[in-house]
């Protein structure tokens, strides 16, 4: 495959999740809206009317009809462009740091007026020393604030009084541009490791149809920012390690991105501790001279953001203690529009009260509802590609690869499956995939290539790798609105009676 290829593919799916950015709405609450906001105009005609009885007219009329007009409108507007309490927890961060009115005095992270706003609540918080923040890491918000505060001092314009133009635009800047990244090295290492045309076709698309990366590109998350880190380290370390580059940009792009994989996924501290082991034995200095200090810089970008917001050096999830009160930050009240409300931790709902059976977790992570292999069985590609490098590499170095991608992927899935109490064991939530291992979508896509090779031979293996990839990009496309919804395979289970 040649690259005007790849780009073909990399481009539909670019032009897919541009368009599911500019579709993505609460379509289900579309024509409820309409109907709202029709009301609204016989509302004002009323109001018209018995206010000209009143002797009312001219401007004096037309500014309490307009100042009526932005109340009703507020209210009947039910719409929102982030579609999950998951997404909305970092936009609040994101308000709060930019917007002079909605900034806590002594706390920039605290989004305790932000969530009092119409539409703006989320479950997705914690509280300590009296006021409420974003449960996750607030490096990934203050990176997004700072667009996103050009754009405000630009315009004047806010997230409240254009959600759908500068949401759409930052997911555009965040989640689209960097995986046209993706794809590019995606081309570049399969047109490296390959040995056929038609298997760097087959995991090019897979890359661009057949993940859940692409279905995240209409919500701000961490998953897709890690897979994308991700993908650039690894890149940078094949040079390295395959290729002998020792350019210092390869083991500076490979200390930074690794760590910010890290810093967006803590699981991906596997995959850092393996970079740094791996490029330390190859190349000393240029670890310590490239690597480290970017590396370093990641972390203080981390802690220092969180020190900030918190005081803590760790992450608002962390602060889950069964045994102290005051290290407990999911243990709350907290008011909004008059109502005082617990926080929703302290009663789960549904899935997110957790697999009480870590077996019954395991089957379902691995090959059932929410499965690696069941929703995306093109990685069974990637066990027999990693097999296959581990028994007969056509270099030694593949050999090394392949037990550094089975480690690190090893080391992820343990901490989920046998690490992680009750409260974690909830495949995510409400999501269409198992989040937490897309990360390791740029591993897993370089592991499937010698396996590729060997279905290109005949015709009855590339005819069933095409049947797995079609069911991958199903299991990718059927969210099409909303990626915080549940797989098919749950829906197909849950509706069959199989499920609790």
């Amino acid at each position: 495959m040649d690259r005007g290829t790849a780009w073909i593919l990399a481009a539909a799916s670019v032009g897919m999740m541009i368009g599911r950015i500019l579709a993505v709405d609460s379509v289900d609450l579309r024509g409820l809206e309409k109907t709202r906001l029709e009301k609204v105009r016989a509302d004002l005609a009323a109001m018209r009317k018995s206010l000209e009885s009143e002797g009312l007219s001219g401007v004096e009329l037309e500014s309490r009809l307009e100042a009526k007009r932005v109340e009703l409108e507020r209210q009947a507007r039910i719409r929102r462009p982030f579609l999950s309490a998951n997404d909305r927890s970092r936009w609040c961060t994101v308000r709060a740091l930019v917007e002079e009115d909605l900034r806590v005095p002594g706390a920039p992270y605290a989004i305790d007026r932000v969530i009092q706003l119409p539409l703006w609540d989320t479950i997705d918080m914690v509280k300590h020393d009296g006021h409420l923040y974003s449960s996750k890491p607030p490096l990934f918000p203050t990176l997004l604030a700072a667009p996103y505060w050009l754009i405000h001092r630009l315009t004047g314009a806010t997230l409240g009084t254009h959600p759908y133009a500068i949401g759409r635009s930052l997911l555009i800047l965040v989640n689209v541009l960097p995986m046209v990244v993706f794809f590019w090295l995606a081309a570049r290492l399969a047109g490296r490791f390959a040995s056929c045309d038609w298997s760097r076709l087959v995991v090019m698309t897979t890359a661009a149809f057949g993940t859940f990366l692409t279905t995240f590109a209409v919500v701000v998350n961490n998953h897709l920012p890690a897979a994308v880190c991700v993908m650039i380290a690894l890149y940078a370390a094949v040079r390295i390690g395959f290729d002998g580059e020792r350019r210092l940009r390869y083991f500076v792009a490979a200390g930074l991105f690794g760590a910010l994989a890290a810093a967006n996924e803590l699981p991906a501290l596997a995959f850092f501790a393996a970079l740094a082991l791996g490029l330390g034995w190859k190349d000393p200095r240029g670890t310590l001279v490239g690597f480290a200090p970017a590396a370093v810089l990641v972390a203080a970008g981390f802690f220092g953001t969180n020190w900030i917001a918190h005081r803590s050096l760790r992450p608002p999830y962390a602060h889950r203690s069964k045994t102290d009160p005051n290290d407990n930050w999911y243990r709350y009240s907290y008011e909004r529009g008059g109502r005082q409300l617990r926080s929703y931790w302290e009663d789960p709902k549904g899935i997110d009260r957790g697999e009480p059976s870590r077996a019954v977790y395991a089957l379902h992570a691995l090959a059932g509802h929410h499965g690696i292999f069941s929703l995306t069985p093109m990685w069974l590609l990637t066990l027999v590609g990693l097999g296959r490098w581990l028994a007969r590499p056509s270099d030694p170095k593949q050999r090394l690869l392949a037990l550094g991608i089975l480690a690190v992927s090893a080391a992820c899935l343990a901490f989920y499956l046998g690490v992680a109490g009750q409260e974690d064991r909830n495949y995510g939530g409400m999501t269409c995939g198992l989040r937490w291992s897309f990360w390791l979508i740029p591993m897993w896509l370089l592991a499937a290539l010698p396996a590729a090779d060997l279905a290109a031979r005949r015709a009855w293996s590339r005819a069933l790798v095409l049947v797995l990839l079609a069911w991958s990009v199903l299991s990718a496309a059927y969210p099409t609105w909303n990626p915080w919804t549940h797989p098919w395979l749950y829906d197909f289970m849950e509706h069959q009676g199989w499920l609790p």
